[in-house]
Protein backbone atom coordinates (compact mmCIF):
# COMPACT_ATOMS: atom_id res chain seq x y z
CA UNK A 1 0.00 0.00 0.00
CA UNK A 2 2.98 2.83 0.72
CA UNK A 3 4.30 1.82 -2.86
CA UNK A 4 0.94 2.56 -4.34
CA UNK A 5 0.45 5.73 -2.63
CA UNK A 6 3.96 6.60 -3.26
CA UNK A 7 3.66 5.62 -7.30
CA UNK A 8 0.57 7.52 -7.59
CA UNK A 9 2.35 10.72 -6.14
CA UNK A 10 4.13 10.67 -9.87
CA UNK A 11 1.90 8.31 -11.84
CA UNK A 12 -1.85 10.12 -11.21
CA UNK A 13 -0.23 13.27 -12.27
CA UNK A 14 1.59 12.24 -15.17
CA UNK A 15 -1.64 10.05 -16.54
CA UNK A 16 -3.56 13.59 -16.24
CA UNK A 17 -1.16 15.09 -18.43
CA UNK A 18 -0.69 12.23 -21.37
CA UNK A 19 -4.57 12.30 -20.96
CA UNK A 20 -4.45 15.97 -21.95
CA UNK A 21 -2.28 15.40 -24.89
CA UNK A 22 -4.18 12.34 -25.75
CA UNK A 23 -7.14 14.39 -26.42
CA UNK A 24 -5.56 17.50 -27.86
CA UNK A 25 -4.68 15.19 -30.84
CA UNK A 26 -7.94 14.83 -31.17
CA UNK A 27 -8.88 18.49 -32.08
CA UNK A 28 -8.90 20.84 -34.17
CA UNK A 29 -5.61 22.50 -35.66
CA UNK A 30 -6.95 25.91 -33.44
CA UNK A 31 -7.60 24.11 -30.55
CA UNK A 32 -4.86 21.80 -30.29
CA UNK A 33 -1.92 24.80 -29.64
CA UNK A 34 -3.92 25.56 -26.90
CA UNK A 35 -2.91 22.24 -25.58
CA UNK A 36 0.32 22.15 -26.50
CA UNK A 37 0.46 25.79 -24.68
CA UNK A 38 -1.60 24.29 -21.52
CA UNK A 39 1.55 21.26 -21.34
CA UNK A 40 4.15 23.55 -21.98
CA UNK A 41 3.04 26.03 -19.00
CA UNK A 42 2.78 22.82 -16.73
CA UNK A 43 6.25 22.28 -17.73
CA UNK A 44 7.26 25.96 -16.44
CA UNK A 45 5.11 25.69 -13.57
CA UNK A 46 6.67 22.14 -12.29
CA UNK A 47 10.14 23.70 -12.48
CA UNK A 48 9.63 26.31 -10.58
CA UNK A 49 8.05 24.46 -7.97
CA UNK A 50 11.10 22.27 -7.23
CA UNK A 51 12.76 25.57 -5.85
CA UNK A 52 9.76 27.29 -4.50
CA UNK A 53 7.61 23.89 -3.03
CA UNK A 54 10.08 22.42 -1.56
CA UNK A 55 12.18 25.32 -0.26
CA UNK A 56 9.24 28.00 1.27
CA UNK A 57 11.47 30.79 -0.50
CA UNK A 58 9.26 33.13 -3.18
CA UNK A 59 10.76 33.37 -6.09
CA UNK A 60 9.55 36.47 -8.62
CA UNK A 61 13.19 35.48 -11.02
CA UNK A 62 12.42 32.00 -12.29
CA UNK A 63 11.10 33.30 -15.88
CA UNK A 64 14.70 35.02 -16.36
CA UNK A 65 15.87 31.04 -16.69
CA UNK A 66 13.10 30.54 -19.16
CA UNK A 67 13.96 33.49 -20.97
CA UNK A 68 17.57 32.57 -21.26
CA UNK A 69 16.49 28.93 -22.41
CA UNK A 70 14.09 30.13 -24.57
CA UNK A 71 16.67 32.54 -26.26
CA UNK A 72 19.54 30.06 -26.24
CA UNK A 73 18.02 27.42 -28.28
CA UNK A 74 15.85 29.68 -30.18
CA UNK A 75 18.98 31.16 -31.76
CA UNK A 76 20.73 27.91 -31.71
CA UNK A 77 18.42 25.94 -34.34
CA UNK A 78 18.02 29.24 -36.43
CA UNK A 79 18.85 27.67 -39.80
CA UNK A 80 22.44 29.02 -40.62
CA UNK A 81 21.39 30.63 -44.18
CA UNK A 82 18.61 32.79 -42.23
CA UNK A 83 21.44 33.87 -39.26
CA UNK A 84 22.90 37.15 -40.89
CA UNK A 85 19.68 38.34 -42.22
CA UNK A 86 17.86 38.25 -39.16
CA UNK A 87 20.57 38.41 -36.73
CA UNK A 88 22.72 40.99 -38.72
CA UNK A 89 25.09 42.31 -35.20
CA UNK A 90 25.37 39.05 -33.24
CA UNK A 91 28.46 37.27 -32.67
CA UNK A 92 30.15 35.37 -35.36
CA UNK A 93 30.26 32.47 -33.01
CA UNK A 94 26.63 32.48 -32.58
CA UNK A 95 25.60 33.42 -35.60
CA UNK A 96 27.68 30.99 -37.84
CA UNK A 97 26.91 28.00 -36.01
CA UNK A 98 23.22 25.79 -35.67
CA UNK A 99 22.42 23.17 -33.90
CA UNK A 100 19.44 20.34 -33.94
CA UNK A 101 16.10 20.42 -31.68
CA UNK A 102 17.29 17.76 -29.01
CA UNK A 103 21.05 19.92 -28.80
CA UNK A 104 18.94 22.76 -28.25
CA UNK A 105 16.72 21.26 -25.30
CA UNK A 106 20.06 20.17 -23.43
CA UNK A 107 22.29 23.68 -24.52
CA UNK A 108 18.89 25.59 -22.83
CA UNK A 109 18.79 23.44 -19.77
CA UNK A 110 22.66 23.27 -19.44
CA UNK A 111 22.86 27.43 -19.54
CA UNK A 112 20.07 27.65 -17.40
CA UNK A 113 21.39 25.74 -14.48
CA UNK A 114 24.91 27.42 -15.31
CA UNK A 115 23.43 30.73 -15.14
CA UNK A 116 21.01 30.19 -12.16
CA UNK A 117 23.89 28.55 -10.21
CA UNK A 118 26.03 31.53 -10.41
CA UNK A 119 23.36 34.19 -9.11
CA UNK A 120 22.13 31.96 -6.95
CA UNK A 121 25.22 31.73 -4.99
CA UNK A 122 25.03 35.21 -3.40
CA UNK A 123 20.53 34.85 -3.38
CA UNK A 124 20.38 31.72 -1.73
CA UNK A 125 21.58 33.22 2.13
CA UNK A 126 18.47 35.42 1.64
CA UNK A 127 15.17 34.45 2.62
CA UNK A 128 11.68 35.90 2.90
CA UNK A 129 11.02 39.19 1.28
CA UNK A 130 14.47 40.08 0.73
CA UNK A 131 14.42 36.53 -1.65
CA UNK A 132 11.77 37.46 -3.25
CA UNK A 133 13.23 41.18 -4.13
CA UNK A 134 16.62 40.03 -5.02
CA UNK A 135 15.00 37.12 -7.73
CA UNK A 136 12.63 39.52 -8.90
CA UNK A 137 15.96 42.13 -10.06
CA UNK A 138 17.44 39.00 -11.90
CA UNK A 139 14.17 39.39 -13.71
CA UNK A 140 14.46 43.31 -14.31
CA UNK A 141 18.60 42.13 -14.72
CA UNK A 142 18.12 39.61 -17.24
CA UNK A 143 15.11 41.30 -19.58
CA UNK A 144 17.42 43.89 -20.42
CA UNK A 145 20.39 42.62 -21.39
CA UNK A 146 18.83 40.21 -23.68
CA UNK A 147 16.63 43.27 -24.56
CA UNK A 148 19.51 45.50 -25.53
CA UNK A 149 22.34 43.66 -26.41
CA UNK A 150 22.10 43.12 -29.80
CA UNK A 151 25.31 40.88 -30.14
CA UNK A 152 23.52 37.84 -28.28
CA UNK A 153 20.09 38.43 -29.75
CA UNK A 154 17.50 40.17 -31.65
CA UNK A 155 17.67 43.16 -29.23
CA UNK A 156 13.97 44.51 -28.92
CA UNK A 157 13.00 43.00 -31.90
CA UNK A 158 10.97 39.86 -32.32
CA UNK A 159 13.08 36.60 -32.91
CA UNK A 160 11.54 34.86 -36.15
CA UNK A 161 11.81 31.98 -37.68
CA UNK A 162 12.12 29.61 -35.37
CA UNK A 163 11.46 25.94 -36.19
CA UNK A 164 8.39 25.13 -34.68
CA UNK A 165 9.31 21.37 -33.13
CA UNK A 166 7.36 21.86 -30.34
CA UNK A 167 4.16 19.54 -31.05
CA UNK A 168 1.87 17.59 -29.20
CA UNK A 169 4.20 14.45 -28.75
CA UNK A 170 7.30 16.73 -27.65
CA UNK A 171 5.25 18.85 -25.25
CA UNK A 172 3.93 16.02 -23.44
CA UNK A 173 6.92 13.97 -23.03
CA UNK A 174 8.75 17.18 -21.82
CA UNK A 175 5.94 17.89 -19.22
CA UNK A 176 6.05 14.13 -18.01
CA UNK A 177 10.14 14.33 -17.77
CA UNK A 178 9.99 17.48 -15.75
CA UNK A 179 7.53 15.99 -13.28
CA UNK A 180 9.77 12.68 -13.30
CA UNK A 181 13.04 14.78 -12.37
CA UNK A 182 10.78 17.01 -9.87
CA UNK A 183 9.32 13.94 -8.26
CA UNK A 184 12.69 11.81 -7.81
CA UNK A 185 14.62 14.91 -6.36
CA UNK A 186 11.94 15.62 -3.86
CA UNK A 187 11.57 11.97 -2.76
CA UNK A 188 15.75 12.56 -2.79
CA UNK A 189 17.72 12.84 0.30
CA UNK A 190 18.84 16.48 -0.73
CA UNK A 191 15.09 17.15 -1.12
CA UNK A 192 14.22 15.95 2.34
CA UNK A 193 16.86 18.17 3.86
CA UNK A 194 15.73 21.36 1.88
CA UNK A 195 12.02 20.81 2.76
CA UNK A 196 13.20 20.62 6.56
CA UNK A 197 14.91 23.80 6.52
CA UNK A 198 11.71 24.81 4.98
CA UNK A 199 9.93 23.63 7.98
CA UNK A 200 12.39 25.24 10.34
CA UNK A 201 15.34 26.54 9.17
CA UNK A 202 17.01 27.06 12.68
CA UNK A 203 16.26 23.09 13.70
CA UNK A 204 17.59 21.91 10.72
CA UNK A 205 20.59 23.82 10.54
CA UNK A 206 21.12 23.09 14.36
CA UNK A 207 20.73 19.38 12.87
CA UNK A 208 23.62 19.57 10.49
CA UNK A 209 21.93 20.52 7.54
CA UNK A 210 23.93 23.23 5.19
CA UNK A 211 21.08 25.81 4.58
CA UNK A 212 22.81 27.94 2.07
CA UNK A 213 23.52 24.45 0.17
CA UNK A 214 20.55 22.84 -0.34
CA UNK A 215 18.73 25.65 -1.45
CA UNK A 216 22.10 26.34 -4.27
CA UNK A 217 21.49 22.69 -5.61
CA UNK A 218 17.45 23.13 -5.74
CA UNK A 219 17.86 26.47 -7.23
CA UNK A 220 20.01 25.20 -9.96
CA UNK A 221 18.21 22.28 -10.71
CA UNK A 222 15.00 24.20 -11.00
CA UNK A 223 16.89 26.89 -12.90
CA UNK A 224 18.17 24.04 -15.56
CA UNK A 225 14.85 22.79 -15.81
CA UNK A 226 12.99 26.33 -16.38
CA UNK A 227 15.31 27.12 -18.96
CA UNK A 228 14.55 23.81 -20.56
CA UNK A 229 10.86 24.65 -20.39
CA UNK A 230 11.64 27.76 -22.17
CA UNK A 231 13.28 26.22 -25.08
CA UNK A 232 9.80 23.92 -25.67
CA UNK A 233 8.25 27.34 -25.33
CA UNK A 234 10.17 28.90 -28.22
CA UNK A 235 9.75 26.17 -30.20
CA UNK A 236 6.08 25.97 -29.57
CA UNK A 237 5.24 29.39 -30.50
CA UNK A 238 8.13 29.96 -33.82
CA UNK A 239 8.98 33.41 -32.82
CA UNK A 240 9.27 35.23 -29.39
CA UNK A 241 9.78 38.75 -27.78
CA UNK A 242 11.43 39.61 -24.71
CA UNK A 243 8.20 40.72 -23.60
CA UNK A 244 6.65 37.30 -23.88
CA UNK A 245 8.75 36.24 -21.04
CA UNK A 246 8.47 38.83 -18.44
CA UNK A 247 6.05 39.92 -16.01
CA UNK A 248 3.09 38.77 -17.17
CA UNK A 249 5.22 35.27 -17.93
CA UNK A 250 5.89 35.42 -13.85
CA UNK A 251 2.28 36.64 -12.73
CA UNK A 252 0.64 33.43 -14.65
CA UNK A 253 3.06 30.66 -13.36
CA UNK A 254 3.41 31.98 -9.99
CA UNK A 255 -0.74 32.23 -10.21
CA UNK A 256 -0.73 28.79 -11.15
CA UNK A 257 1.16 27.74 -8.10
CA UNK A 258 -0.12 29.75 -5.85
CA UNK A 259 -4.07 28.47 -7.13
CA UNK A 260 -2.92 24.88 -7.70
CA UNK A 261 -1.03 24.56 -4.15
CA UNK A 262 2.80 25.31 -3.91
CA UNK A 263 3.62 22.57 -1.29
CA UNK A 264 2.73 19.35 -4.03
CA UNK A 265 3.65 18.16 -7.57
CA UNK A 266 0.02 17.71 -7.93
CA UNK A 267 -0.87 21.30 -6.98
CA UNK A 268 1.71 22.35 -9.58
CA UNK A 269 0.45 20.37 -12.74
CA UNK A 270 -3.25 21.25 -11.54
CA UNK A 271 -2.80 24.97 -10.92
CA UNK A 272 -0.95 24.84 -14.55
CA UNK A 273 -4.01 22.90 -16.33
CA UNK A 274 -7.40 24.73 -14.11
CA UNK A 275 -5.32 28.34 -15.17
CA UNK A 276 -4.12 27.44 -18.42
CA UNK A 277 -7.30 26.04 -19.87
CA UNK A 278 -9.30 29.38 -17.79
CA UNK A 279 -6.87 31.86 -19.30
CA UNK A 280 -7.14 29.91 -22.62
CA UNK A 281 -11.19 30.39 -22.74
CA UNK A 282 -10.78 34.15 -21.12
CA UNK A 283 -8.46 35.08 -24.28
CA UNK A 284 -10.65 33.79 -26.89
CA UNK A 285 -13.79 35.74 -25.09
CA UNK A 286 -11.83 38.93 -25.32
CA UNK A 287 -12.04 38.53 -29.06
CA UNK A 288 -15.94 37.65 -28.58
CA UNK A 289 -17.07 33.67 -28.23
CA UNK A 290 -20.53 32.12 -28.38
CA UNK A 291 -20.92 30.22 -24.67
CA UNK A 292 -23.76 29.38 -25.17
CA UNK A 293 -24.89 33.08 -25.66
CA UNK A 294 -22.29 36.15 -26.95
CA UNK A 295 -19.29 36.61 -24.40
CA UNK A 296 -17.42 39.87 -25.72
CA UNK A 297 -15.00 40.69 -22.45
CA UNK A 298 -13.10 44.35 -22.41
CA UNK A 299 -9.48 43.40 -23.76
CA UNK A 300 -6.98 43.05 -20.36
CA UNK A 301 -10.23 40.69 -18.94
CA UNK A 302 -7.97 37.22 -18.27
CA UNK A 303 -5.11 38.72 -15.84
CA UNK A 304 -7.61 40.65 -13.79
CA UNK A 305 -9.78 37.66 -13.64
CA UNK A 306 -6.82 35.08 -12.63
CA UNK A 307 -5.66 37.95 -10.39
CA UNK A 308 -8.72 38.02 -8.37
CA UNK A 309 -9.41 34.32 -8.44
CA UNK A 310 -5.90 34.17 -7.22
CA UNK A 311 -6.75 36.86 -4.35
CA UNK A 312 -9.94 34.55 -3.61
CA UNK A 313 -8.11 31.46 -3.70
CA UNK A 314 -5.23 32.83 -1.20
CA UNK A 315 -8.34 34.11 1.22
CA UNK A 316 -10.22 30.67 1.47
CA UNK A 317 -7.76 28.33 1.10
CA UNK A 318 -3.82 29.63 1.44
CA UNK A 319 -2.71 26.35 0.90
CA UNK A 320 -4.36 26.33 -2.62
CA UNK A 321 -6.70 23.80 -4.22
CA UNK A 322 -4.97 20.50 -2.94
CA UNK A 323 -4.17 21.94 -0.01
CA UNK A 324 -0.46 21.67 -0.80
CA UNK A 325 -0.57 17.51 -0.62
CA UNK A 326 0.45 15.07 -3.35
CA UNK A 327 -2.24 12.93 -5.12
CA UNK A 328 -3.27 9.99 -2.71
CA UNK A 329 -4.84 6.82 -2.33
CA UNK A 330 -7.85 6.93 0.59
CA UNK A 331 -5.94 5.76 3.88
CA UNK A 332 -7.57 2.65 5.21
CA UNK A 333 -9.80 4.27 7.88
CA UNK A 334 -11.51 6.46 5.21
CA UNK A 335 -12.13 3.72 2.94
CA UNK A 336 -13.37 1.77 6.65
CA UNK A 337 -15.65 5.00 7.46
CA UNK A 338 -16.94 5.35 3.53
CA UNK A 339 -18.04 1.55 3.39
CA UNK A 340 -19.59 1.28 6.66
CA UNK A 341 -21.39 5.06 5.76
CA UNK A 342 -22.81 3.08 2.36
CA UNK A 343 -23.29 -0.34 4.42
CA UNK A 344 -26.19 1.72 6.63
CA UNK A 345 -27.48 3.65 4.01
Amino acid sequence: MRFLRGALELLGPAAVVVAVGVVGSFTSRSNEIQFRNTLVFVAIVVALYVFVGNSGVLSFGHVSFVAVGAFASGIMTLPGDVKPGVLPDMYPLLRDHSIGNAEGLVLAAGLGGVYAFLVGMPLMRLSGLAAGIATFAVLGITHNVIRYWTKIGPGAGTLSLVPETTDLLQATLGAVALMGIAYAYQRSRLGRMLRATREDPAAAQAAGINVHRQRLWAFTLSGALSAFAGALYVHLLGNITTEQVYLELTFLSLAMLVIGGMGSLWGAVLGALLISGFSSFLTNAEDGVDFPFRLDLPTGTRLVVVGAFMAFVLILRPSGVTGGKELSLPSASSWRRWTSNSSNE
